[in-house]
């Protein structure tokens, strides 16, 4: 249980002890530095420990926003200071230090918790302090302050407080609108009967397996079912991290499974349209691969343009500032919110469109909807890149590197290239890597299934895959490598599988890139929570980018059809389980030793 010492005379009249109660803290009372130092000794050290004056009038969400919040090793607020089992040394050296300039007198005016927090300051320790906005937190000096504080307390709804701040700041035209206004009732429902963020979400991916099944039925009745229901998947999903607002419930497992399940949910319901397709005698199996394609290669962009630029210095670009100019414009922020087609609206025009049109005509309306977004999104981000004078960090080149996802063989030929590499121009990365995807993928489209070329053509994406990552990925644009590498292997198994022209072939490819995008997000999960990419014998057990599609197009020239449709199941599973096996391996023991508590807002809802 987290320990709270309050220190200072009590305040006859106050709340404070019974509130820090309220929010789970075991509470004891100091008269001074010295004894607050004394107990903050006895404290285990794996407990969390805050430091607060008795004095101390406020409201209780800022106290829970200063106090409980699990993803800062140390926090404060005015009048009150704690720290978590990794930060407690620098607590304790900040104690001990106010402890021996104070004497351990009994308090008077000033405050030992600022004063403590001011040490962290000067030690150079990192203290989160809270947007605290309309609530209150304050350590009055004498009655009148004490009362005028009181006051202000009463002005301000806690409660209304609370339920704005559990949405999030930036989010879509719909979800703002449509969704948030009664879903963050729902997640303070949740709340008060003991659920938690995970529980949620793992309802949220239920209900859009079951509304995926009921578009697998292919009748009208099942398919407007699934629409009421993918849109119940939806509310669910914004009430998890609306709940964990809510409550302060951040933890490492959450936010993956948060950002996981969203992939599976909406790539699940892409099958269960194409089932429901083909029971009607339309085979759109090629329409709802091409949707995962891109919708996957849209986050890569994302991921990939935001890891280049996390830490970059010198960021300025008149693109960036023209864009920070449009956002200061009401109506042109909700359009261009809603030009990028984030998870709400595209969740909301896939349910309408499956409810009162076809499956065909749900998934035309998706590829051009996200091609556009997708246009528009990284034509914006190239001209920023090439107007931004900006110098990317080792930890961006690592990132995009993990990224990438070269396997031995790229790796291998990158050794003997990295001479040339250097000598070439900056554009060289990214210009390599699209030449030689666009040769793959061309080859593979415009051949006939068992032909030489693709074959050809992969030897060639493998040499110049290795070229794009044989230095550094350090240039303005050397963010696309990655996009480009995922849509090169993925629209590679696409072409195949429809040129394989066999039944069954395209839904064998479905599961094998759902199987590797899988890979591909978990390693921009893990990037995001300062937890690594996968290991490399992961990495090297599946093939690589580049291992993968030459093994494609082997099996592509040397087997027959029906055998190549086989192989690609057979690599599915194959794939699935590995990367499976080991993410869910390392996300739970990560869960399990303390990593730590982080919320990825991810993509606009």
């Amino acid at each position: 249980m987290p320990t709270a010492i309050l220190t200072g005379q009590p305040v006859p009249g106050s709340s404070i002890e019974s509130e820090l109660r309220s929010l789970g803290f075991d509470v004891h009372l100091a008269s001074g530095a010295a004894d607050t130092e004394t107990l903050l000794a006895r404290v285990p050290g794996e407990h969390r420990v805050a430091v607060v004056d008795a004095r101390f009038v406020g409201h209780r969400h800022a106290l829970r926003l200063g106090l409980t919040d699990p993803r800062f090793p140390l926090a404060a607020i005015p009048g009150a200071v704690t720290a978590q089992p990794a930060a407690r040394q620098a607590l304790t050296r900040a104690m001990a230090r106010e402890n021996s300039a104070g004497g351990g007198t009994v308090l008077a005016v000033d405050s030992l918790a600022d004063r403590i927090t001011a040490a962290l300051d000067a030690d150079g320790a990192d203290v989160h302090r809270p947007e605290l906005g309309s609530l209150v937190a304050a350590v009055p000096a004498d009655p009148q302050a004490r009362n005028e504080a009181r006051q202000a307390v009463a002005a301000v709804d806690d409660e209304a407080v609370r339920l704005k701040s559990a949405v999030k700041a930036r989010d879509g035209f719909v979800t703002t609108f449509f969704i948030s206004p009664y879903s963050r009732y729902i997640a303070r429902w949740c709340a008060r009967r003991g659920l938690t963020p995970n529980q949620v979400t793992t309802a949220s991916l239920i209900t859009a397996l079951i509304a995926a099944g009921c578009a697998a039925t292919g009748t009208r009745g099942g398919f407007v079912a699934a629409g009421v229901l993918l849109i119940a998947s939806f509310v669910l999903d914004c009430t998890d991290g609306q709940l964990a607002r809510y409550s302060l419930q951040y933890s490492t497992l959450g936010a993956w499974l948060d950002a996981t399940f969203d992939r599976a949910k909406e790539y699940a319901y892409y099958a269960g349209l194409a089932l429901g397709a083909a029971r009607g005698g339309d085979d759109v199996w090629a329409l709802a691969l091409g949707a995962m394609v891109l919708q996957t290669c849209r986050h890569v962009v994302d991921f990939s343009f935001n890891e280049a630029n996390h830490d970059a210095t010198a960021n300025t670009s008149p693109t960036a500032a023209l864009s920070d100019k449009l956002d200061s414009v009401g109506w042109t922020v909700w359009v261009r919110r809603m030009i990028v087609l984030p998870i709400g609206e595209r969740w909301a025009m896939i349910a309408v469109l499956t409810a009162l049109t076809t499956p065909r005509i749900t998934f035309y309306a998706l590829l051009i909807g996200c091609a556009f977004s997708a246009t528009y999104t990284t034509a914006g981000r190239v001209l920023r890149s090439l107007t931004r004078r900006a110098t990317r960090t080792d930890r961006a080149a690592k990132a995009l590197a993990d990224l990438a996802d070269s396997g031995p063989l790229a790796e291998a030929a990158a050794g003997g290239l990295r001479g040339t590499a250097r000598r070439l121009p900056a554009i060289t990365a990214p210009a390599v890597a699209l030449l030689g995807g666009a040769a793959v993928v061309a080859t593979a489209a415009l051949t006939d299934f068992g032909g030489p070329w693709p074959l050809v053509a992969a030897i060639v994406y493998l040499l110049t895959s290795a070229l794009a990552v044989a230095r550094p990925l350090k240039g303005a644009l050397d963010w696309l490598v990655p996009p480009f590498f995922r849509a090169a292997e993925y629209l590679t198994v696409l072409f195949l599988a429809a040129k394989a022209d066999v039944n069954g072939a395209l839904p064998a490819a479905f599961g094998l890139v759902a199987a590797v995008a899988y890979h591909h997000y978990d390693t921009v999960y893990r990037i995001r929570g300062d937890a690594g990419a996968p290991p490399q014998w992961l990495v090297r057990t599946i093939g690589g980018h580049e291992g993968r599609t030459l093994v494609i197009c082997v099996l592509a020239a040397l087997l027959t059809a029906p055998q190549f449709k086989l192989a690609l199941t057979v690599l599915a599973v194959a794939v699935a389980l590995v990367v499976l096996v080991e993410s869910i391996r390392f996300w739970v023991a990560a869960h399990k030793v303390g990593a730590p508590a982080v919320h990825d807002e991810g993509e606009p809802a």
